[in-house]
């Protein structure tokens, strides 16, 4: 079965490649973490790669990462625009950005025909979280009215910074495993007994840092798109038309999707310690962590000479 791996990176910023934190370099052969989830996707099954960007850093795109990925596996694009709206909607004065992740995966309509995994461009997942997807797209098929998804959840503990707060969606698990909703909680710190919230007084509230946590890799099949697509227009008549910063997103989403029935979504666990770049100091750290995975034989300095 063909299976695809879906890469939102509309995010990045118009000077790509220049002083973006998200994408200097991480590896020994100046890889970005981008270069490492997408190598593990192929490992895992995932057998094409969909870039969802801008026309305005597509150029840049295809010169710094599109070229070399294509000389591996299949590659497509699509575009997230701020203006891409449905008609009988305009762009509101002062609106600088796209619309969010809901509005991302809807670029990809007439593009994704396969069973799919979506990820943040930014973020380092690890190899169980892509074969474990990958074996659900491939094992699994919606039953009756509900659609079957899934989503890799990641403990908290392996997500925090240990230069400052992070956001993360915790999750709600029913004892089958599967996934009955998504908090948003803002300004997680590392603490000595595990993890805490950050209070606007100074104060910590401690959580459980073995919280099941979404770092938005969702396994969705194409019916998504015609959940998106009918949603998008009604968000905006909400109010989010009006909103200099309201955001359609696929979390969101997929929790009234849950909470309507509409939807199935089996929370796979991943063990494996997520990587990113929230601060720029975190660089370091990433760096030093790839530099251990690649000294363990997780993987090879040359990352791309190894079959694939």
């Amino acid at each position: 079965m063909d299976t695809a791996l879906v890469i939102m990176a509309a995010g990045i910023g118009s000077r790509f490649g220049g002083g973006i934190k998200q994408l200097e370099p991480v590896g020994p052969g100046g890889e970005i973490i981008m270069d490492y989830s997408i190598h593990d996707a192929l490992e895992a099954g995932f057998n094409k790669v969909v870039f969802i960007i801008r026309h305005d850093i597509e150029e840049d795109f295809i010169r710094i990462i599109g070229n070399r990925i294509k000389k591996v596996c299949p590659v497509e694009y699509a575009f997230q625009e701020i203006d891409n709206l449905p008609d009988g909607f305009s762009v509101p004065e002062g609106r600088t950005k796209p619309w969010g992740t809901g509005q991302a995966i809807l670029a990809c309509k007439n593009i994704v025909k396969e069973p799919f995994v979506i990820i943040n461009a930014d973020d380092y997942y690890g190899k169980e979280a892509f074969v474990k997807v990958h074996d659900f797209l491939v094992n699994n098929s919606s039953e009756g009215e509900a659609m079957s998804f899934c989503m890799a959840g990641f403990i908290l503990k392996n997500t925090l910074s240990d230069n400052g707060g992070v956001t993360r969606g915790i999750c709600i698990v029913d004892e089958n495993e599967h996934l009955t909703g998504v908090e948003e909680t803002y300004d997680i710190v590392k603490t000595d007994s595990g993890a805490a919230v950050q209070n606007d007084d100074g104060t910590l509230t401690p959580i459980d840092p073995m919280a099941h946590v979404s770092m938005n890799m969702w396994g969705v099949t194409p019916e998504i798109f015609d959940v998106l697509e009918k949603g998008f227009p009604e968000f905006l008549e909400k109010g989010g038309a009006d909103n200099l910063k309201g955001e359609y997103l696929l979390p969101t989403i997929i929790d009234g999707l849950i909470k309507s029935g509409k939807a199935d979504v089996a929370v796979l666990e991943s063990r494996d310690r997520w990587f990113g770049v929230t601060y720029r100091e975190d660089k370091a750290a990433v760096a030093e962590a790839f530099r251990r995975l690649i000294a363990d034989g997780v993987y090879s300095k040359n990352l791309y000479e190894e079959g694939r």
